[in-house]
């Protein structure tokens, strides 16, 4: 993503709500304008209703807007849904003998990229992860070396291309650039994670409203990625069929009074419950909190067995270490953090975006991670610009890439 007048804004699309951060970038990244609105027509991560999540998406940017003081023409747009796909490829081509340069790196990305090709399925990263030459690992940067073949193994991170255009759609209808994708996980570890995490191996759990996505950080880069179709919004509709109430008063009985592990007190507490449909009920529906974390922990329990499943099934839970960090809104519940810890049988800790001057206190925890993290994302590339930033040496790929990079060299 190429920041207009050090101007950049990421707005981060999910289930429950829509959250848009506008920020400048001078010597250092200053939070200007902040928007967040319900969402609607958005489920498991994946547009539904078009009109409603265009409503949504402009309502949001317009409140970050006005908070700024100035217009967002392009944001990055974060993707939780579609279905994530994960893939590792080697590719191999000969330098004949001189010093590797960008060039070269270009040439092995590019032959990385045509190598991977997947029918109904949309690019969001190719990222490299680990360089070789002449069949010497480990090599992080391989520019001025020398050899006859450099090698790189490329992540590829893709998504179902029909989530990807219509959510590309709605931003278009929204007035807007899209200016690219980040997938929420990486994201949500690139503003949570502390640097040896990232590189000693690390699990990021991000639980949003309607997806629950892994993102697995190891020697500095995001190795793996992957989405799961439940949330905190599957918690709250289990209560509500659990105890017979409305949606609304399930949401505030969760936040209250919800717990992801039993106590030997919850017999004795008790609350009240509206029966649904009753304004004002004759007689209160009182029952033990217990019943309420009879409903929350099999649903979370599950969460996170998912969670362990994929891990296991993908080959990279050795990798990722004994270290989760739990993001995300759905994390903030009481319990979660511990009963993770037993079902995952690692060490859990909650994450918080690291701080970012501008950014209130009311927007500086889980449930902003993703949006925190798309602006340090395309904070840091700007600082690693004359360095080490493989990812600004990538050609865009697809149609919504391709369409991307003209819109921003002609216009």
């Amino acid at each position: 993503m190429k920041s207009r007048h050090n101007v950049i804004a990421a707005l981060d699309v999910g289930t429950t709500k829509v959250c848009c951060f506008i920020a400048k970038i001078e010597r250092d990244l200053r939070v200007t304008g902040i928007g967040h609105h319900a969402s609607k027509g958005i489920r498991s991560g994946t547009i539904v209703d078009m009109e409603g999540a265009e409503a949504s998406i402009a309502s949001a940017v317009q409140d970050a807007e006005q908070m700024a003081g100035e217009t967002a023409r392009g944001v990055l747009v974060n993707v939780s849904g579609g279905l994530l796909g994960s893939d590792t490829l080697q590719v191999e081509v000969a330098i004949a003998g001189h010093e590797v340069n960008d060039g070269d790196l270009k040439r092995a990305l590019a032959q990385g990229r045509a190598g991977y090709q997947k029918a109904d399925r949309e690019l969001i990263h190719s990222i490299p992860v680990g360089y070789s030459i002449d069949g010497s690992r480990g090599i992080r940067d391989p520019r001025g070396m020398y050899g006859e073949r450099l090698g790189v193994n490329m992540h590829f991170v893709s998504a179902a291309a029909g989530p990807i255009r219509n959510l590309a759609g709605c931003v278009s209808r929204s007035h807007l650039d899209l200016d690219g994708f980040v997938v929420s996980p990486y994201a949500s570890g690139l503003a949570c994670l502390v640097p040896d995490e990232i590189d000693l191996g690390v699990t990021c759990v991000d639980m949003g409203g309607g997806t629950t996505t892994i993102a697995v950080f190891f020697d500095g880069n995001v190795v793996y990625t992957d989405s799961i179709p439940v949330g905190g919004v599957h918690v709250t509709s289990d209560i509500a069929r659990g105890l017979s109430c409305s949606l609304a008063h399930a949401e505030r009985m969760k936040t209250l009074y919800g717990s992801a592990l039993a106590s030997p007190q919850d017999h004795e507490e008790i609350i009240d419950v509206p029966l649904i449909g009753e304004d004002s009920p004759a007689q209160p529906n009182h029952v033990p909190k217990s019943l309420l974390t009879g409903v929350i922990q099999p649903r979370l329990e599950e969460t996170f067995e998912l969670v362990r499943e994929r891990l296991e099934s993908s080959g990279f839970n050795k990798l990722a270490g004994r270290r989760v960090v739990l993001t995300g809104g759905a994390s903030q519940l009481q319990g979660v953090r511990e009963l993770a810890a037993q079902v995952l049988d690692k060490q859990v800790r909650l994450g918080r975006p690291s701080p970012i001057p501008g950014l209130a206190e009311a927007t500086n925890g889980p449930a902003f991670a993703t949006a925190a993290g798309m602006l340090l994302h395309v904070a840091r590339a700007g600082q690693k610009a004359s360095a080490v930033d493989f990812a600004n040496l990538e050609e865009p790929n697809g149609f919504i890439g391709r369409l991307g990079h003209w819109i921003r060299d002609n216009l």
